[in-house]
């Protein structure tokens, strides 16, 4: 579970993201299946939100280092 965030795949998440909105505003779902559709949405969302934040402070990590390039290990989970 704890490399589950780590794998996800921003993208994919994003696309399907954008699938869901085109199904909502498309305005033929019940009420239960936009409810389902919007709490999924949800869940994407965080997911991209969280994936961003990684990257985002991956380049911080790298810029605070300056001039030298050295390699250290990357914990999602402690960084989160």
């Amino acid at each position: 579970m704890a490399r589950k965030k780590a794998a996800v795949d921003f993208e994919k998440s994003l696309a399907e993201l954008q699938q869901l909105v085109e199904r909502l505003e498309g305005g033929e779902l019940s009420l239960e299946d936009s409810l389902a559709c919007f709490e999924q949405g949800v869940r994407l969302t965080r997911d991209c939100q969280a994936a961003l934040s990684q990257a985002e402070q991956k380049v911080q990590i790298l810029l605070e280092r300056g001039d030298t390039l050295e390699q250290a290990p990357f914990d999602a989970d402690s960084q989160a």
